[in-house]
């Protein structure tokens, strides 16, 4: 085991391009003009913060590693200060998982997330978004992103899960805890894991005496390729996956999906006008709002776009920076809300494409839709301050909104 080391403190960015760091606040604000400045210096860029980073800044660098299982690991998917050695306990399979590991357990994953389960969801969804906005319509105003754009993939996932929606604040704080605080501070990203290891070991145990229709039970059930049952470990690291993967990435593109169209009145107008545009707008709003970077450590040297890489380096593997290069998108910086040639990278690329994008997409859509018709007008509250996430998943954490027609 490494030492548990204190938070580090990052000194601020003055040169992007030699010395970036994704955690610094410039970054949190407005990362745009970052990556555009680093494309313009390079495909792949690095810095020697957190104990050595590569960043591929266009489409294709981003797509070559992300293909790449040869000399791109996923056993450290997040980019942080410390590199602790790497133990089963900290597994989340598939997203850690490299071959021929990775397949079989991300096949496990894939039926509970088809089109046809998603349909089934849908009806709950509308419920949760509808109840969401019973709670807040009436005051005028409202922080969209605490009191709607977060719950609405916390009660999905805890809804499939079959645990109770109303832990939700609690499944919040680990999220917090592992994809923000954690970067810089190893002991509250290893007492979130801890706890939900504990949290989810209950109701694994409980359901060895009572199965139930869900998630869990659905895992439980599970066999490997050799028919054997997965072992609790196994069970407990796709669970601590899912609640992760399915919240703060969820409830960060509904947020930044809400802040465009709060900020930009002709788009809100025309998806109420034409509510059948609202699949293809969701769309263009995960391309020019990406809400996930991943990570992936050098194993073994290799050349990326013509850049030498180097092994016992990590990469931050930004998707969101991949869907802004202009040789990939026409008018990469504007969103085009009728967008009809999008093959953005959203949801990953390569082997580890989202097992949960179309959950995702749907809990989008639905969040659109019940929003636009229950509360058409709105826009930024100049009073509050709009802020961002740091670090792995970029969304609105505060978003103040004044509901209804300007006085």
């Amino acid at each position: 085991m490494s030492d548990v080391s204190q938070p580090v403190a990052h000194p601020p960015v003055i040169d992007w391009v030699n010395d970036f760091d994704h955690t610094d606040p410039q970054w949190t604000e407005d990362p745009f003009p970052i990556w555009e400045e680093m494309r313009g210096a390079s495909p792949v860029v690095h810095t020697e913060r957190f104990l050595g980073c590569y960043m591929p800044t266009t489409y294709e660098a981003v797509r070559e590693i992300a293909n790449d299982t040869e000399h791109f690991s996923s056993r450290r998917i997040i980019v942080r200060d410390v590199r602790p050695e790497i133990t089963s306990r900290n597994a989340a399979p598939p997203i850690t998982s490299d071959p021929p590991v990775h397949k079989p357990a991300k096949q496990l994953l894939l039926p509970p997330f088809t089109p046809d389960a998603m349909k089934k969801l849908e009806p709950r969804m509308r419920a949760i978004c509808n109840e969401l906005i019973d709670g807040f319509i009436a005051d005028g105003k409202v922080d969209a992103a605490a009191r709607y754009s977060k719950y609405i993939p916390v009660r999905a996932i805890a809804h499939m899960l079959g645990i109770p929606e109303s832990d939700s604040d609690l499944f919040i704080n680990w999220i917090h805890m592992i994809l923000e605080l954690g970067i810089k501070d190893e002991t509250k990203l290893l007492q979130a894991v801890q706890e939900m290891s504990a949290y989810f070991g209950a109701h694994i145990e409980e359901r060895k005496n009572k199965p139930t229709d869900d998630l869990i039970s659905y895992l439980m059930n599970a066999r490997d390729r050799e028919g054997n049952p997965l072992e609790d470990s196994h069970v407990l690291g796709s669970l601590r996956l899912l609640l992760i993967a399915g919240i703060d990435t969820t409830w960060s593109a509904i947020g930044s999906s809400l802040w465009h169209l709060a900020k930009t009145p002709a788009d809100r107008e025309r998806l109420i006008a034409e509510p059948a545009l609202i699949p293809t707008a969701v769309e263009e709003l995960l391309r020019a709002y990406s809400p996930v970077t991943m990570a992936r450590e050098v194993v073994k040297d290799t050349t990326i776009s013509g850049c030498p890489v180097k092994a016992n380096n990590m990469v931050l593997l930004s998707f969101p920076a991949a869907n802004r290069d202009p040789k990939m998108f026409p008018d990469a910086d504007k969103v085009v809300i009728d967008r009809r040639e999008n093959r953005h990278a959203a949801f990953g690329l390569g082997i580890h494409r989202c097992v949960g994008s179309n959950l995702a997409r749907m809990e989008m859509q639905v969040a659109l839709e019940e929003w636009l018709k229950r509360i058409p007008d709105f826009r930024l509250d100049p009073a509050g301050t709009v802020t961002w996430s740091q670090g792995t998943v970029r969304g609105p954490r505060q978003l103040p909104f004044l509901l209804g027609k300007a006085m």
